[in-house]
């Protein structure tokens, strides 16, 4: 089977949601080439366990290259990606070089090229996530997620997904029940069950998301406590329904449903949210605290930013 590459010469900034356009575009996997990661200060507990080769890197910007079954659609496609990319500048968002490149490859040579992308990354105090192909052992108390890049969606060693899944292993207990909203590869709901929750409903109302979290949780034998279902951001759940609400998506769709989430979640309960560019970050912690949030936390990594926040116990 013939594959298009569909590359893109654009900026860190503009990860994220050129990604979620190529996803919902029916891409069948992405690769993300951000030369940071050569250079990137990793500290002592969290980091990647492989080395790098410059040569797989542009010497600035970031190339992101998706790839597409070559078929009779093909060319309606490209373009309308294209032009969902470049309507992203109507939300500040800086496309850089923005420079497309479409070129066909064989399906073994694209099956082969995502295997040097892709290797163990330990993302928090317990947590490590591997690639199907590679062995690993585990130390004493370190808990194993495999992902497998060929469902899309990556294997989440993204700044957002390391920094969400360090705020729900701070704050999530035993026997909670969690919404995962925009699971995307399900990597946070599968986090979030291996943290001992008692059952995690991961939405997303992308099916290619639904497709790929489906995959995956069968992969990491996590069905009994995952449920996966396509849905319109946290539409039709029920009030107070759960303990603890993570959304890794962009800062925009986080600002507009916080008053959903607050009223989801039961007192006392929190809310993990990512995807959030530095510029944006004001703008979602004053959504928040609109909303009767209380913030208990923010961390950072590179330009992206993570806020934790709980509904007041005694909020009616």
């Amino acid at each position: 089977m013939k594959w298009a590459e569909f590359s893109i010469h654009t900026t860190q900034a503009a990860v994220e949601p050129v990604c979620h356009i190529l996803h919902q575009s029916g891409a069948s996997g992405v690769v993300i080439e951000d030369p940071s990661d050569l250079v990137k200060d990793w500290d002592l507990e969290y980091g990647k366990v492989y080395e790098l080769s410059p040569d797989d890197y542009p010497e600035e910007g970031v190339i992101v290259k998706a790839y597409f079954p070559v078929n009779s659609f093909l060319n309606e496609t490209i373009e309308e990606t294209k032009g969902e990319i470049n309507g992203l500048t109507a939300h500040q968002i800086d496309l850089g070089k923005n420079k497309v490149i479409v070129s066909e490859v064989d399906e073994e040579d694209w099956a082969t090229a995502w295997k040097k992308y892709y290797h163990p990354i330990k993302v928090s105090n317990q947590i490590t996530i591997i690639p199907t192909w590679e062995e690993y052992t585990p130390n004493e108390g370190e808990m194993i997620i495999e992902l497998d890049p060929g469902m899309a969606f990556g294997t989440g060693t993204h700044p957002t997904t390391i920094l969400s899944i360090q705020a729900i292993e701070k704050t999530i207990t035993a026997g909670d029940r969690v919404l995962d909203v925009g699971t995307g590869s399900g990597v946070l709901a599968i986090a979030a069950a291996k943290l001992a929750a008692k059952k995690v409903d991961a939405y997303d109302l992308d099916d290619v998301a639904v497709t790929s979290a489906i995959g995956n949780v069968e992969l990491n034998q996590a069905t009994a406590i995952i449920n996966v279902k396509q849905n319109d951001l946290v539409k039709g759940v029920e009030p107070e329904s759960y303990d603890l609400v993570v959304a890794n998506i962009l800062a925009e769709i986080i600002t507009s449903f916080t008053d959903d989430v607050f009223s989801i979640l039961r007192q006392g309960g929190t809310y993990v949210t990512s995807g959030i560019i530095q510029r944006k970050k004001q703008d979602v912690k004053d959504a928040l605290t609109t909303s009767g949030f209380l913030i208990t936390e923010i961390t950072e990594m590179e330009d992206w930013v993570a806020i934790t926040a709980v509904k007041p116990e005694d909020s009616m």
